[in-house]
């Protein structure tokens, strides 16, 4: 519904922005049209103007960003760096994908951006509907897919930046392709660059969770690193309209992640960390350990699984003394160990391990529980 006279005035607020980004001191520019934005619902499949900016056509839909990137790089001149951040795919019924975006990136190029940043989702369309609240667009599906939760693969979104570096390339231009998306270890970012699936990987909630991230990395400190573990509850702070911090791994009531930069002391157990466990009814399986000590404070601790005997790896991290694991199933085994870690990101020793082996028909009664550390669960297959 917006006028020509609207849409020249964004053209030029974007342009007189950037002007201000350049002489504020700042390396480059990045111009967000991502998620719910304006450019991005211009860029949308959802697009129904019927004018030339209108959804009749592609060309029609970019029209808007098209002007845009030419206004700023009038602006700001042609050595200031010029970035963009958009959808690689809507994730939403009726949206575009990759099919579409690829083009939207390559006319990008062609008008002289220096790098693109992907993203996905983050629409209106899907937005779950509150009683006298403002829509959230990130309360969908297509929310989800901007900040992949727990449930989601490593790199959800990383074959978007894939699909475009790929076709962005085999057109003749280097131009940079960042990819982002729960994306939290070293190996995992080398990995996505050194199959050239991306040239950049950003992070978000990986820093929310550790601001020091890239400097641990470069300093060869990657057992320090806290990781993130998806769990969203700064998702869910800021969908609320409250403070943002990382409700899922920072120590209750503070604003900021701790820190403790000269703390080289790892935690330590009372004795050997004491895991044990718990079947439920539900089919949950209740972890428990007793507390570790640091004298600067115990940050969380990491939870480590290993399914029928395989290689252990990090399941989650906690910041009590007890963990819900869902996803254990009848029919199979799983051990655990447990390990504690301080603000500095120090880690103590690894817990005892408890090991589950669950038989196939088995069924905790109605109302009770069987704890993994006696004779009667002996008995049943467990051991602590």
């Amino acid at each position: 519904m917006l006028s020509k006279d609207d849409i020249q005035a964004i053209i030029t607020a974007y342009g007189v922005a950037s002007v201000r980004v350049r002489e504020c001191g700042y390396d480059a520019v990045e111009l967000h049209m991502a998620h719910a934005y304006t450019l991005s619902s211009f860029l949308s499949a959802h697009n129904k103007r019927l004018d030339e900016y209108g959804g009749r056509s592609l060309e029609g839909r970019m029209r808007l960003m098209s002007e845009v990137i030419g206004e700023v790089r009038h602006n700001v001149g042609a050595e200031f760096p010029i970035g963009v951040r958009f959808d690689g795919e809507e994730a939403i019924k009726g949206g575009y994908g990759l099919s579409e975006s690829k083009y939207m990136a390559l006319r990008m190029v062609q008008l002289g951006v220096d790098y693109i940043s992907i993203s996905a989702g983050g629409k209106f369309e899907d937005a779950i509907k509150k009683e006298g609240e403002p829509l959230y667009p990130y309360t969908g599906y297509s929310g989800d897919r901007t900040m992949p939760p727990a449930q989601y693969q490593d790199g959800a979104n990383v074959y978007l930046a894939a699909g475009i570096k790929e076709f962005v390339n085999a057109h003749g231009y280097a131009t940079p392709i960042v990819t982002t998306g729960k994306i939290i270890l070293p190996a995992q970012a080398e990995g996505i660059l050194a199959a050239g699936e991306a040239d950049l990987v950003g992070f978000a909630r990986a820093l929310l969770a550790d601001p020091d991230w890239p400097k641990k990395v470069r300093d060869g400190r990657e057992a320090q690193l806290i990781r993130c573990i998806y769990g969203n509850v700064c998702k869910n702070l800021d969908e609320n309209f409250k403070k943002v911090v990382c409700g899922s791994l920072w120590p209750r009531g503070i604003l900021n992640a701790p820190e403790a930069p000269d703390d080289h002391e790892p935690p330590q157990w009372p004795t050997d960390g004491k895991l044990k466990g718990q079947l439920r009814e539900n089919g949950q399986l209740r972890l428990t350990w007793e507390k570790a000590s640091d004298p600067q404070g115990i940050y969380g601790y990491e939870i480590f699984r290993s399914v029928n005997n395989g290689p252990f790896a990090h399941l989650t991290s906690s910041k009590t003394a007890s963990h819900v694991e869902e996803y254990a199933l009848a029919g199979n085994s799983y051990s655990y160990y447990v390990r504690a870690y301080d603000f500095a990101g120090n880690r103590g020793l690894d817990s005892n391990q408890t090991k589950v082996e669950i038989p196939a028909d088995f069924a905790v009664p109605e109302g009770k529980q069987i704890a993994l550390d006696g004779d009667v669960e002996a008995e049943m297959g467990f051991s602590a």
